[in-house]
């Protein structure tokens, strides 16, 4: 079986492991797995609920309904061309595929890009948040930087050329480099796969809009701080300690002053610790529920 035909089955797999939904007259996907309080997860850049593949079954064995979206523009979810692909109206939209799945109160588990997203829709639906697991993000819209591997993506013809070098050699070499700290327990086809998800149909363009419509205004940064400042679901942060781009030292120390932690929880792994730790987080996230229990009456 060829490199691409084996991705290809690997994507089938993923597919039908999850289901299709409308959100707006929007075809989106996810994976919706398990009874139970629901724990809503959101991805990143340049990934997708594929990145979620092991979290979501293992959470559904430990009694709890796991659900991982993809966003417009990413995964397997349409790309219309003229969406507004900002995080505020991502965040609407996750609000509206909440509402969608049937989710009435959710854990909220995010992650990259997925952490501005997820802030704004907890601000914004605060009566629905029953705790929120911050992984690997930022919340300081304003000051942030991009890494540097992603920054050609926000420039026209640069971020074109830039993600036509994205290939399967090219992924797993920034796989291995940012990634994880050790993917020999990954097969290779599903490092893959991420690259095929995120360049099907439109070749990627939906993903350079998302690079472009970055919010970064002072207003979209107090709605994030609201969603961690004052507020009565628990909150805790699990960082892959060695992510050299979303740093812990930086970043996570960001998350932990902003949100008033005591500490961060620190594996070793790098910016995609969902592939390398997925047990690991779904035991912090099984912590948080039970403590969620004692402060929000159900």
């Amino acid at each position: 079986m060829s490199d691409k035909s084996s991705v290809e089955s690997i994507i089938e797999k993923h597919k039908a492991a999850g289901k299709y939904f409308n959100v707006n007259g929007l075809q989106c996907f996810g994976l919706d797995q398990g009874k139970g309080e629901a724990v809503f997860c959101l991805h990143g850049v340049p990934t997708s609920s594929f990145l979620y593949r092991k979290i979501v079954p293992s959470l559904a064995k430990k009694g709890y309904r796991g659900v991982a979206i993809d966003f417009p523009g990413l995964g397997l979810s349409d790309r219309p061309e003229d969406f507004d692909y900002s995080f505020a109206s991502l965040a609407k939209f996750c609000a509206e595929a909440a509402k969608s799945l049937g989710l009435e109160k959710y854990h909220l588990l995010i992650h990259d890009i997925g952490g501005p997203i997820g802030f704004a829709l907890a601000a914004e639906n605060r009566d629905k948040i029953l705790s929120i697991t911050i992984l690997n993000t930022w919340v300081d819209v304003v000051n942030f930087k991009k890494p540097w591997p992603m920054r050609p993506f926000e420039k026209p013809v640069l971020g074109e050329i830039e993600l036509a070098t994205l290939t399967y050699p090219t992924w797993q070499l920034m796989f291995n480099k940012m990634g994880v700290n050790d993917s020999s327990g990954i097969p290779k086809n599903e490092i893959n796969a991420h690259i095929d998800i995120l360049k099907r149909e439109d070749g990627g363009d939906a993903y350079l809009k998302i690079m472009r419509s970055f919010n970064d205004s002072e207003e979209f940064r107090s709605l994030c701080y609201r969603a961690v400042q004052n507020v009565p679901y628990p909150i805790q942060a699990v960082w892959g300690a060695d992510d050299p781009f979303l740093t812990l030292d930086h970043h996570g120390k960001e998350i932990k002053e902003v949100a008033g932690l005591s500490e961060i929880h620190q594996l070793s792994s790098r910016h995609f610790l969902q592939e390398e730790k997925p047990m690991e987080i779904v035991d912090k996230v099984e912590e948080i529920i039970q403590m969620s229990k004692q402060m929000i009456p159900r």
